[in-house]
């Protein structure tokens, strides 16, 4: 059994599903605050996700005009890379929505000196977003997608920005893919009210199984670092991507 998730069909009934959750939670949030503050993800399966929030039957019915984006990671390119987060979005969602563009914050990860990006960032999600009680900026939800390795976001194993606990933003140099990206660290993910994180495939499979074990073996994978504080965490699976559950 996975704590908080559900499993269905296929990666396409994911996306319907969490496409009804996002309005829900924004209704949620524009009534009881005024506004829904929403961190986006790449991937593939975040994409068809966005394709479905564009789509003329959740497009006409949501309050973008009282909708704010943010991004949970970007890679260190131009945000006309094919690479780049943003420009996904942009084109699967963004473009097609009313969104105000002065709603919409990309990380400029572009810029040369990435810790000043990810010092920007931080005091822009400062002054944006709503605090929690601690003072921390708190989202009212947060999207994830989960690497075949277990990162979330662009924290991967064995980075400093995984084990980070007190930046809200960090650049993070990958090795293995020989890139830099800007990613936010879990003390700002683990503040959101409401985070939903999608694996689809089964390149997943493997790595869901890991991840849900009740005990980390060493030290802890990022995905499995992903503890709301007060909020909630919903896991969001295709049939082959749990294929390996009891």
């Amino acid at each position: 059994m996975i704590p908080e998730g559900r499993i269905y069909a296929t990666p396409a009934d994911v996306c319907a599903a969490v496409a009804q959750e996002w309005m829900l939670l924004a209704q949620d949030a524009i009534a009881a605050r005024g506004a829904f503050h929403v961190a986006l993800s790449g991937g593939s399966t975040p994409r068809q996700l966005y394709e479905r929030l564009a789509a003329p039957d959740y497009a006409y019915r949501l309050e973008w005009n009282r909708t704010f984006i943010y991004f949970g990671d970007e890679r260190a390119v131009w945000p006309d890379d094919e690479q780049s987060n943003y420009r996904m979005a942009s084109e699967a969602l963004l473009s097609r929505v009313s969104v105000p563009p002065a709603q919409v914050f990309r990380i400029n990860a572009e810029r040369a000196d990435l810790k000043k990006v990810a010092m920007d960032y931080s005091r822009l999600l400062a002054m944006t977003l709503p605090l929690a009680p601690n003072g921390m900026p708190q989202f009212d939800l947060l999207l994830l997608g989960m690497g075949d390795d277990g990162h979330v976001a662009s924290l991967f194993p064995g980075t400093d920005a995984a084990r980070e606990q007190r930046k809200l933003v960090m650049p993070v140099y990958v090795q293995r893919l020989n890139s830099w990206r800007v990613s936010l660290t879990f003390n700002v993910i683990n503040h959101a009210r409401h985070v939903m994180l999608l694996a689809c495939g089964n390149s997943k499979a493997a790595m869901v199984r890991r991840a849900l074990r009740t005990a980390p073996v060493g030290e802890p994978l990022p995905v499995q670092c992903v503890k709301p504080v007060g909020g909630h965490l919903e896991w969001r699976l295709d049939q082959a991507a749990a294929a390996l559950l009891k």
